[in-house]
């Protein structure tokens, strides 16, 4: 359904993406935003369903501008392997990068993101820095109880696990207490990850039920 292209920058970086189109007219865009394994099979397979709902979908390879082409799987030494390469990037310029998909987009309607795991932490980011955002989904993103000093300017939800290994649940009040008109759900026995069904940490309920709180979400923000 997809196809590659190259993306650049406003700072003159080229990066690759994945361009999931729909079957008739575009009813808005929707960025989808890796976790730290890459824009990898599963992150395609993202943006073909997103498509299927009748969005124009893309996922950036926000990686590419340490280590070009990476995908990396979820067992062994990819995660941290994962951990390492995004620990060299930077904020600033992987929002850079975002705000290229948004203008790769734009052009089909209003623009909704949604992203997972280190993804989820560059959905709020970019729902705070990019005026380009119509509406964002951030799952299990970690590091939002670290940026609370900024906020939202457009509409967003957030998901997070129970059982999350990585972030604890006093972290999720942290953001509930902030942001006290952000829409936060947690999902009973989920963990980290829950979202994606090629994981051990996989929990069909909790994405589904994510998956449909997402897509309602931006059938009200993006129409």
């Amino acid at each position: 359904m997809g196809e590659r292209v190259t993306l650049t920058c406003k700072d003159g970086q080229k990066i690759g993406a994945y361009v999931a189109k729909p079957a008739g007219t575009a009813k808005g865009a929707v960025i989808v935003l890796q976790e730290i394994f890459g824009a990898n099979q599963h992150i395609r397979k993202t943006a073909d369903l997103y498509a299927e709902q009748g969005y124009l979908a893309i996922a950036p390879a926000l990686y590419d501008r340490v280590e070009p082409d990476v995908e990396l799987g979820y067992t062994g030494d990819d995660p941290k392997t994962g951990m390492a390469i995004r620990a060299k990037t930077e904020l600033p310029k992987t929002l850079l990068d975002i705000e290229a998909a948004i203008d790769h987009v734009k052009s089909a309607g209003k623009v909704g993101i949604v992203g997972y795991c280190w993804g989820g932490t560059l959905v709020f980011a970019a729902v705070c820095k990019l005026p380009g955002v119509a509406a964002g989904s951030a799952y299990y993103g970690g590091g939002i109880a670290q940026m609370l000093d900024m906020k939202p300017t457009a509409p967003i939800i957030m998901h997070f696990g129970e059982n999350d290994h990585g972030i604890p649940l006093t972290d999720v009040d942290k953001v509930k207490a902030a942001l006290p008109d952000v829409p936060v759900y947690v999902y009973p026995g989920a963990g980290h990850g829950f979202n994606c069904d090629e994981r051990a940490s996989y929990q069909k309920e909790g994405a589904d039920l994510a998956r449909s709180r997402t897509l309602e979400f931006f059938a009200k923000n993006l129409a």
